[in-house]
């Protein structure tokens, strides 16, 4: 097998890996993704114990046990650039040796479930109720750096979103990937599920006008209407489409489930979303265990 090169997989001088100064045994099988990292221990203090802390830039790592089940709780920050990070980083400590720098013969497959707050598109979502994402678009580009991207998307709801849209040629071709149906009928069986969009950004990559004007002030309202097959896209938010689409061409399971706590169409913030997050992550916690 080739060797993989230090300039390719950093890894510190501890062995740990380069951005989450993690080692393979300290990450679980199951791993729940957050942006914050103060909702790692809020994850965490649901844990009847806890055997690693591990802490670098905004990556915070928790594992422990619940219930007799190994979890580990880490804090991604915000963006498809860090999931970049945070997904390639844990499949290495799982999937690649570190020390020979070879990929292992046997593959193993990690179930990443993220647990974020996101922004409905349809009117009829209310504040503070979860939606599952089955398929995400992304805004970002991320995944059309990769080789497979095309394989792994559905190009005729690809080329209709354009189409409905205009898309303009300014801004990254949109991407889509699904969801792990094992993670979707496990967890978020009995919740509501949608297309969600993930956002290269808070302000004008979801439509936010302050002082900067956006290219396409109805891409909101362009969005919200678009339909294919009986599906509607349900919300933004900035992690999903990069986790589904590098977990679909690692070879992992994930799934991405957020709280609402505003509805875009209708003007309306949660007064109080941090219950709403946190009765998720019970929920969540209870169906993983």
């Amino acid at each position: 097998m080739n060797r993989i090169g230090d300039s390719e997989l950093i890894l510190n001088p501890d062995g740990s890996i380069f951005h989450l100064h993690l080692h393979p045994e300290e990450i679980a099988d199951t791993v729940i993704l957050v942006g914050d990292q103060g909702r790692v221990e809020m994850v965490s203090d649901f844990f009847d114990t806890i055997e690693v802390r591990k802490q670098n830039r905004e990556f915070l790592t928790h594992t422990g046990i619940l219930g007799g089940k190994r979890i580990t709780v880490l804090s991604t920050g915000i963006g498809t650039d860090n999931i970049d990070i945070v997904v390639n980083e844990l499949d290495a400590l799982v999937n690649i040796d570190l020390k020979e720098r070879i990929v292992k013969n046997t593959h193993k497959t990690l179930n990443l479930i993220r647990i974020g707050t996101s922004g409905a598109l349809q009117q009829d979502i209310p504040v503070d109720t979860p939606v599952a994402t089955e398929t995400s678009i992304g805004f970002d580009g991320l995944l059309n750096f990769y080789a497979g991207r095309t394989e792994l998307g559905n190009a005729d709801i690809e080329a209709h979103f354009k189409q409905h849209t205009n898309w303009s040629n300014l801004l990254p071709s949109p991407y889509f990937a699904d969801a792990s149906k094992l993670l979707l009928e496990k967890i978020a069986f009995d919740m509501r599920k949608g297309i969600t969009i993930s956002a290269p950004g808070f302000y004008g990559p979801q439509g936010r006008i302050l002082r900067l004007q956006t290219i396409d002030k109805q891409l909101n309202e362009k969005i919200s209407a678009f339909e294919y097959q009986g599906r509607k896209i349900t919300n933004f938010e900035m992690e999903s489409s990069a986790i589904s689409g590098l977990s679909a061409l690692l070879g992992h399971n994930a799934l991405t489930i957020c709280n609402i706590i505003a509805n875009r169409m209708r003007k309306e913030y949660s007064s109080n979303y941090k219950i709403g997050v946190k009765k998720l992550v019970e929920t969540v916690l209870s169906r993983i265990v």
